[in-house]
This record gives structure tokens, sequence and C-alpha cells, in this order.
């Protein structure tokens, strides 16, 4: 029980600095942390799913795994300039310049098929 509660404390610590920086994503962490509250700390998952701020991101993905347009659009802007700013690296392997972009692609078209009830 310890170890959910760890890591929903961590998850959930992590989504609020994402909440603050750009580059780190806030509500894949919220998801991470209520699913982990809810095996191992069940106050803390009911806290989170009736917080003003962090409960509808994931009432909504529980109830109809929908994500907002707002946080499509962030999203993909994210992964835009993610791949923008891996081109410029000197440093990466040829392969990591082709991988990472395929990757965010598939994850874009994934993201823009959920729904945004």
């Amino acid at each position: 029980m310890a170890l959910w509660r760890l890591l929903a404390l961590a998850a959930f610590a992590l989504g609020v600095v994402g909440a603050f920086l750009p580059v780190l994503p806030t509500v894949p962490f919220l998801l991470l942390a209520a699913w982990a509250a809810g095996k191992g700390w069940p106050a803390f998952e009911a806290w989170l799913l009736r917080h003003p701020r962090f409960g509808p991101p994931v009432r909504r993905w529980r109830t109809h795994g929908a994500v907002s347009r707002k946080a499509k659009w962030l999203a993909t802007a994210t992964m835009t300039l993610s791949v923008i700013a891996l081109q410029f690296m000197g440093a990466v392997a040829p392969w990591v310049r082709v991988a990472v972009p395929l990757f965010l692609l598939a994850m874009g078209v994934w993201l823009w098929r959920r729904p945004e009830a």
C-alpha cells in the first residue's frame, strides 16, 4: 500500500509541476496519480476527483476516454516543438531523429481520435 501512495504522490507532484512547465504534461500524470491512489489511497483518489482544477480531466477520461480540445491542441503544439528542437540537436543519433517524430505522429493521431466529451 505504501508503494501505491508513493507512486500517487510522485505522479501528482509531476502533474503539478507540469501545470507550470509547458514541456511536462499534466493530465497523464494526474491519470496515473488517480489510478495509483485508487489502488492504495482511496481518500486521495476522492480528493483528486473532486478537485476543481485536476478532477474534470480525470473524470472525463474515466467516464468517456475523452480529452479536451484544448489539451489536444496543447499536446500537438508541444510535440511539434519537441520534434523541431530534436532536429537541431547535434549529438542525436539519426535513427532517433526519425523514430521520435514517427512515434509522436502516432501518438497525435491516437490523441485526436479520442472523444472530446
